[in-house]
């Protein structure tokens, strides 16, 4: 896939993504919205705050004026401040607020995206305040289905109403997911010089991939299988989604997750398997 081709696959994820979100909460009744999700602090009503902060930022919208609580626990950083400020500016918000606000900026957003002139390579602004940073155009649209399609599925597993686990937002999380292997592995585990640990996900977005650490210590990943690996774990993307982005700790699933082989190797993976902030 090319890189202009990539731009219009990421954009058509997205859209997915953005819009089944859309189509989740539009029904929810008022006291659905402050439903705790298994992000710290943070409810229905408040991922969707983030989402929509996050395009209309991307947009050029001015940021809210608005004064953090200091009692929020949840923050614990200068970069969880400046997201979090936009989303408790919201917490007031009506229903009727909340959802016409999101479709306004989807809608907003959308022919922002199929009018851009862009070029894929063109380097862009990824928002965050102080930590802003460049990135390629299509690398940006590529972490936004990421994002998105990670905060649907918060949704999705807070209102109990599953889907999408194989859909196109889902391959892209999955390839971003897979990316952060080798720095698990080899820099926060330690795994030795010399190891392979293999990953056999199942369910449905099935995937197996294999970490091999070289004599340097260099770690590379790739779908190959390998025999007799140091540890293989076996578990369903579902389970390997909510680990790797910090939503559960291992032993909240240890009875979804089969670790084979070296076992001290395999809990410090597990203990380091979150690859997001």
């Amino acid at each position: 896939m090319t890189d202009n081709q990539a731009v219009q696959a990421y954009t058509d994820a997205w859209t997915q993504s953005i819009e089944a979100i859309s189509e989740l909460v539009a029904p929810l009744p008022g006291d659905a919205w402050n439903r705790a999700t298994e992000l710290p602090g943070w409810s229905v009503r408040d991922i969707v705050s983030h989402v929509i902060a996050i395009e209309s930022e991307l947009l050029g919208d001015p940021r809210p004026i608005h004064s953090l609580p200091s009692d929020l626990r949840h923050v614990k950083d200068e970069l969880s401040r400046y997201y979090e400020l936009p989303v408790d500016k919201r917490r007031c918000h009506t229903t009727p607020e909340m959802t016409g606000e999101l479709d306004y900026v989807i809608i907003r957003r959308s022919r922002a995206l199929r009018t851009a002139r862009t070029e894929a390579t063109e380097m862009v602004r990824w928002p965050a305040g102080p930590f802003s940073y460049d990135v390629p155009y299509h690398q940006l649209l590529r972490l936004r289905v990421f994002d998105v399609w990670v905060h649907e599925q918060d949704l999705r597993r807070t209102l109990r109403t599953p889907g999408n686990l194989a859909s196109p937002g889902a391959a892209v999380t999955r390839d971003v997911l897979v990316g952060g292997l080798p720095k698990v592995v080899a820099k926060l585990a330690g795994a030795p010089a010399g190891s392979t640990v293999a990953f056999d996900v199942t369910g449905p977005l099935e995937f197996l991939r294999t970490v091999r650490v070289d004599d340097t210590g260099h770690a590379s990943v790739d779908g190959q299988v390998t025999l007799g690996p140091d540890v293989q774990f076996t578990l369903d993307w579902e389970t390997y989604l909510r680990l790797a982005t910090g939503r559960v700790r291992p032993e909240a699933v240890a009875g979804s997750v089969r670790a084979d082989g070296d076992t001290e190797l395999a809990e410090r993976i597990l203990a380091n398997f979150s690859v997001t902030p």
